[in-house]
């Protein structure tokens, strides 16, 4: 079988190769198509080098027999606020492009297109049920949120198998912070466990929805392979993960950690950070995706634990 990964040179992508090549999965070729090469050194690995709003490029990396085509590739939440038109182009213009290629192979293959939380805004219950509409207030859910309708109306026209997976907050992401305008979950976790100091740029008691980057990884791959007809008529899956705060997080840093890593956090405020980010909902209903086989972390120590033996 052969699976293409949108993004596969960068943090999910990579990893989520690393993760379809273990174990007997039958995969064949996996094509990573990025703006650089993947990191992952596998004979099947095969990197395509180039941009997905390029048609030669995502033309050439959809030919053959492919089985599944991981959508990772987007332009986050804070340049698609700052750059409008790079980031409509990109999580919209361009994942039609990806859909159009996948609408020409010879079957329908699996479409997996992580989309995002931010597709929701405005007033919401405490616990965001399945059934509530999209109301994005940001340019990236805008654009997340027409991806997903694409997905859907090429799934019901079945010139692609999709399922939309809406992604928590990812934390603790390794490496530097990156343009989202949630990169500070991660950074006030990994910045002063490298013993650098970090901003709080939200209230301390801002719900957010996270999950680990082990725990995303492994309800990815299950996307891939589940059974489209156990989804219905409904696509969209809000992936599990756990409700925690800003202040949650950093008890447990002071925790597990020390004191000394907490003082290293100094609590600010970013009016265009919380314009974004506490537009976001805190709990959702995730009870049709666990009962699929999706899973969640069990609390943010956990989390941090895990983070914490990968730097050892």
């Amino acid at each position: 079988m052969k699976i293409i990964v949108t993004g596969g040179a960068g943090f999910l992508g990579s990893r989520l190769i690393a993760a379809l090549l273990d174990g007997d999965r039958g995969v064949e070729r996996i094509v990573s198509l990025d703006r650089i090469a993947c990191p992952v050194e596998d004979p099947r690995v095969e990197s395509r080098i180039g941009s997905i709003d390029d048609p030669g490029c995502v033309a050439g990396a959809l030919d053959g027999d492919v089985g599944i085509v991981y959508h990772l590739a987007a332009v986050l939440s804070g340049q698609s606020e700052a750059e409008f038109d790079t980031g409509l182009h990109i999580n919209v213009d361009a994942t039609r492009l990806l859909l159009e290629a996948c609408r020409k192979l010879p079957r329908p293959p699996r479409f997996v297109f992580t989309s995002s939380l931010a597709v929701f805004g405005g007033e919401m219950p405490d616990v965001v049920p399945e059934t509530l509409a999209p109301m994005p207030q940001s340019s990236y859910g805008v654009g997340k949120a027409i991806g997903e309708l694409l997905v859907c109306e090429y799934s019901r026209k079945r010139f692609v198998d999709g399922i939309v997976c809406r992604l928590p907050t990812i934390a603790v992401r390794p490496g530097r912070p990156n343009s989202a305008a949630s990169s500070f979950v991660s950074g006030i976790i990994r910045e002063p466990l490298n013993g650098e100091p970090s901003e709080m740029p939200v209230p301390p008691d801002t719900r957010m929805w996270i999950s680990s980057p082990e725990t995303v990884i492994a309800n990815l791959v299950l996307a891939g392979g589940i059974d489209g007809a156990a989804l219905g008529l409904n696509r969209v899956l809000d992936l599990p993960g756990i409700t925690v705060t800003p202040a949650g997080m950093l008890d447990s840093l002071s925790r597990l950690a020390g004191q000394a890593a907490r003082d290293l956090v100094t609590l600010t405020s970013d009016p265009k950070i919380i314009d974004i980010v506490c537009s976001w909902p805190g709990a959702f209903d995730v009870a049709r995706p666990l009962g699929l086989g999706f899973t969640a972390d069990s609390d943010f120590d956990a989390i941090l634990r895990q983070y914490m033996a990968s730097l050892a």
